[in-house]
């Protein structure tokens, strides 16, 4: 299974999602933003956290526009498959592959520490190695996390089961507790909290191994 990793200026989450994607037997390459084509056989896109161009605008707003993210918009819309993390879900929202945006944090505070995360569905390859209900503990670090979508679209992605992690305790204002979201055809998530960050036991949990495993697991045999 084949792997990109992007990284822009100010990314600092770039080697951490790599190798928890390697320790998960994936073969990863790093791209740079400023290229503009994927490897050739990509299987999955991941974007990472951090701080893309300093968070200038709107956090990931001028990284989406990055000559790079043609190429990942052109991948996700032929079916292919991308993780956006933290910084990585605002640039997936900017760019449209996933609804919503997100906002500062309610209490306008920086948040950086272990949060309680609730599994909505388990039909994606992201959420495919957890049972549905399953609470796991995954750390969040981010000043703009708070999601927001309208009632109307709400209302779809619930009824779409597209709601793929809820909050425990809301920490940062999120409509409906919403943590991560996928796309309509459920290839595409999008997550505040850091998978990568909770996938070996040095960093004190492992509750983010699961979510790799299944994505390697799930397409080396598609």
């Amino acid at each position: 299974m084949k792997a990109a990793i992007i990284v822009f200026p100010g990314s600092n989450c770039d080697r951490d999602l790599a190798v928890a994607f390697e320790k998960a037997g994936a073969d990863v390459t790093m791209v740079w933003h400023k290229d503009t084509e994927l490897p050739a056989g990509v299987d999955i896109v991941g974007i990472p956290g951090g701080f893309s161009f300093g968070d200038y605008l709107r956090c990931g707003a001028i990284a989406a526009n990055s000559p790079i993210c043609r190429s990942v918009v052109a991948h996700a819309e032929k079916g292919g498959y991308a993780l956006g993390i933290c910084n990585g879900f605002q640039v997936l929202t900017e760019t449209g592959l996933l609804p919503g945006a997100l906002r500062r944090n309610a209490n306008l505070k920086y948040i950086c520490k272990p949060v309680g995360l609730r599994v909505e569905t388990t039909d994606t390859i992201y959420t495919g190695g957890y049972d549905k209900g399953q609470e796991i503990l995954i750390p969040i670090a981010h000043h703009d996390g708070n999601y927001y979508v309208d009632d109307a679209k709400l209302a779809e992605l619930k009824g779409e089961e597209r709601i793929a992690f809820t909050y425990l305790e809301n920490p940062n204002g999120s409509v409906a507790d919403i943590a991560g979201v996928v796309s309509r055809n459920r290839r595409v998530l999008g997550m505040m909290p850091h998978p990568e960050r909770m996938a070996e036991p040095e960093h004190g949990g492992t509750d983010g191994s699961a979510m790799f495993r299944n994505m390697v697991d799930q397409l080396v045999t598609a």
